[in-house]
């Protein structure tokens, strides 16, 4: 006997059950009235080339070869992949053009990776941004073109299916956010480092109509003047229910004001191969634990695993993790402490909620990052 997407208990026939392959892990939470979509994105995508394995980067002049290559859809693309392999039913709200990659991209997006794409409009005569990214020595150099968009992208993500929560990036377009946030949607917001150094409080304006803020540590103590994470954690959760600061290696700190809770949670130490999207992954991971309703220090620590899960792939946005990969990481885990290794016996105490949320049965694989893109998807011909 096993539970289903849909909440519903059967009995299991074949090894592989059609019913149980999408994971849901909100199946038991939801209800006839929720809104279609559990978090709705807006943004640019990106057809991104990524070169891993370099002995150097190239001088002037120099051509060198690199040990691998990985390709997908980039930009908001590595945040909405990474919530629908977690369960979340997302949609995505961008511009695509008219040429063999937004070809690709969005049978990728909306096929493979069941992501609603009925709000992004194409258009004729426009070509995908590219951007070519170089992973060495635990951080990437990036190549991009591209051009704006014939048309603002904020009426489609009115018109919209209704969502649960939204993400948005400060430093883009707004416009939409005061009308989301009137009809009841949680906003979590983001931003991105300010090149003019002047790190004006107006930027944050927008965070009045919003649920959520989720700096790196970096713009969080320019923004808030403070020179320690915990005090620029603090400074923030005054303005938003709830505050997430990211400080990379180091961990991550949180208050949820709706909740009273404080926490932190360390980084889980990994070897990283491509850096590309984790940041996606922890705010997609974040999400998914809030709409859930997890605590706080739950969320953190499934959000730093997530993300440590994809920098162990190359290829940004399909370098995120599935239910099957979080799978496979416990029991490894959980084998290894019960075999007596402290570090692991440490890591399955912290971890041990994970045993509750976990499928029980095979559930549908993740497709990586190829050399080139493919004709057709065989995503569907593996599973975890």
């Amino acid at each position: 006997m096993s539970v289903d997407h849909s909440g519903l208990e059967h009995e299991h026939v074949e090894p592989v059950c059609a019913d149980c392959w999408a994971w849901d892990p909100l199946a038991s939470q939801r209800r006839d009235t929720d809104p279609p979509l559990d978090v709705l994105l807006t943004g640019t995508v990106f057809f991104d080339l990524i070169f891993t394995g370099l002995p150097k980067l190239p001088e002037p002049g120099e051509e060198i070869w690199s040990s691998g290559l990985g390709s997908g859809p980039g930009g908001i693309a590595n945040l909405a992949v990474a919530a629908s392999r977690l369960g979340l039913r997302t949609g995505l709200v961008a511009g695509f053009g008219d040429d063999a990659y937004a070809d690709w991209m969005w049978e990728t997006l909306s096929g493979q990776e069941r992501i609603d794409l009925s709000a992004s409009p194409r258009f004729e005569n426009f070509h995908s941004a590219v951007t070519v990214s170089i992973a060495h020595d635990g951080d990437r150099a990036m190549v991009t073109h591209g051009h704006p968009l014939p048309a603002p992208l904020g009426p489609q993500v009115v018109r919209a299916p209704a969502a649960r929560s939204a993400l948005a990036d400060l430093a883009g377009d707004t416009s939409w956010l005061p009308e989301l946030a009137r009809r009841g949607t949680a906003i979590f917001a983001d931003t991105g480092f300010d090149p003019s150094g002047h790190w004006d409080p107006q930027h944050l304006a927008p965070l009045t109509d919003c649920f959520a803020f989720t700096p790196n540590a970096l713009e969080a103590m320019r923004y808030t003047h403070t020179d320690t994470v915990e005090a620029a954690v603090r400074a923030l959760a005054e303005r938003v229910p709830l505050a997430i600061v990211t400080d990379g290696s180091r961990g991550a700190h949180a208050i949820d004001s709706t909740t009273g809770e404080q926490a932190y949670c360390p980084a889980l130490p990994v070897n990283a191969l491509d850096s590309t999207g984790a940041g996606d992954v922890f705010a997609a991971a974040t999400i998914l634990g809030t709409l859930a309703g997890w605590p706080l220090v739950n969320r953190l620590r499934f959000a730093s695993l997530c993300s440590a899960l994809a920098v162990q792939h190359f290829g940004g946005s399909l370098a995120a993790p599935g239910w099957g990969d979080i799978s496979d990481w416990w029991r490894t885990v959980s084998a290894a402490a019960a075999a007596g290794e402290a570090r692991a016996g440490w890591i399955a105490e912290q971890y041990g909620f994970l045993a509750e949320l976990l499928p029980k049965h095979p559930v549908q694989g993740v497709r990586r990052a190829e050399g080139t893109f493919a004709l057709s998807s065989d995503a569907e011909h593996g599973h975890r």
